[in-house]
């Protein structure tokens, strides 16, 4: 399968081209192709007529990914999308190619509310409705979709996206202005859009019609096609994940970033314009002569991390918990824990202890019981016993339920 991609080293077209080449090589097993071989012909502004010309005669699927955003006249809005897509389809014709082509359109083609009068839109819309003509004329299957704000990895700031802005000053300390918090975008990350184009290609795209707000109504005989998967969000809704994302170091506090959230996904773009100087942090260790001890990653509902260093021949711990609990994971060295329930048993006597014999050779997990005073002895005469440690809630200094006694 040959696949044209027009605008490829723009922001969706990088993505979706690096995507592509993964999945062409075998690296990506989850964007996987029923294809015996998958070549991706490169097209962007500094190709060739004849680059373009040879693409067009043997491609079997086109994604329409060029356009132009931030020109210097308005003038070439209509130049730039819908002169491109002019030369692209006939480009087509002249090779009776009749391919499946997507074109990249956006939300402001309906000229509805605050999109009214867009150059821009006007532009777009004029782009989508030649390739619709060219789909009755030819019969080859055409997937328009208007996409919404996009945001993800590599899109470039101070350009088309206010989140790229925003992630990108954030991440280098520049300031940032909101005129008003309460401004609502509808956004769609750049991964999602890339999976949609995968289902494309195998022809089972998202198709939609719009309502008279602009709204996309998903209908499976839907005249447009569309990404399912978008977030509704305030400019100050951004800003306030922002600033938590800016703050994890030094608080060491995760935000909360369940699986397919807006926030998950916000988090990967913001990290991604983190200067050199940033991805690196330093972390408040506590040290003694029995080694150290450093906090590592903290949540509000799921505990925190840390790491622990004994040195040669040192126990640590001798403390028990009401309610907290924890895991000792055991990752260098070689080490034996001891628990024993607190309190003595009915006949008086003291509950047994129990023993667990832990090596970074086979990496375990021991769970450190409530009511049970716990220890860790580091076994060795020269090596450093170093300790994954997982505690169920957070440090209170007022209350750290944490009470003395040996095992």
């Amino acid at each position: 399968m040959k696949i044209l991609v027009t605008g490829a080293a723009g922001f969706v077209g990088k993505n979706l081209v690096e995507t592509l080449k993964c999945a062409a090589d075998g690296r990506d097993k989850y964007h996987t192709l029923d294809v015996d071989e998958l070549v991706v012909y490169e097209y962007d502004k500094d190709s060739t007529e004849e680059e373009l010309d040879c693409y067009c005669s043997d491609c079997d699927f086109v994604f329409n990914l060029a356009g132009v955003n931030r020109p210097k006249d308005d003038k070439e809005f209509m130049e730039g999308n819908f002169g491109f897509a002019s030369t692209l389809l006939d480009t087509l014709k002249k090779h009776g190619n009749t391919c499946p082509v997507m074109i990249s359109s956006s939300i402001q083609a309906t000229l509805i509310g605050r999109y009214a009068g867009s150059e821009y839109g006007k532009s777009k819309l004029a782009g989508e409705e030649l390739f619709f003509k060219y789909e009755q004329e030819t019969g080859a299957k055409v997937l328009v979709y208007r996409f919404p704000n996009l945001f993800g990895k590599w899109c470039r700031p101070n350009y088309n996206s206010a989140v790229a802005t925003f992630c990108n000053n954030k991440a280098n300390g520049l300031e940032i202005t909101v005129n008003d918090p309460s401004t609502e975008l509808t956004l769609v990350y750049i991964d999602d859009l890339v999976d949609e184009m995968f289902e494309a290609l195998r022809g089972c795209e998202h198709r939609c019609d719009y309502d008279e707000d602009g709204q996309a109504v998903p209908d499976t005989a839907g005249k447009y096609a569309y990404v399912p998967v978008s977030h509704t969000v305030t400019l100050g809704e951004i800003v306030e994940l922002l600033d938590s994302f800016v703050a994890q170091p030094s608080s060491l506090m995760m935000p909360a970033i369940p699986n397919g959230s807006f926030a998950k996904k916000l988090y990967s773009t913001y990290l991604s314009y983190l200067p050199k100087d940033k991805a690196i942090f330093d972390l408040k260790t506590n040290a003694d002569n029995r080694g150290t001890f450093t906090e590592l990653l903290k949540t509000a509902d799921h505990g925190q991390f840390s790491v622990n260093i004994s040195k040669p021949g040192i126990t640590k711990g001798q403390h028990w918990h009401h309610t907290k609990w924890e895991f000792f994971i055991v990752v260098s060295g070689h080490g034996l824990i001891q628990q024993r329930r607190v309190g003595v048993d009915e006949n008086g006597n003291p509950y047994p202890i129990i023993e667990f014999e832990v090596s970074g050779d086979h990496i375990q997990a021991v769970h450190m019981l409530p009511g049970y005073t716990h220890n860790i002895i580091n076994l060795s005469d020269t090596a450093d016993l170093v300790t994954l440690m997982w505690a169920n809630e957070l440090l209170e200094q007022g209350r750290p339920d944490t009470y003395f006694e040996e095992v």
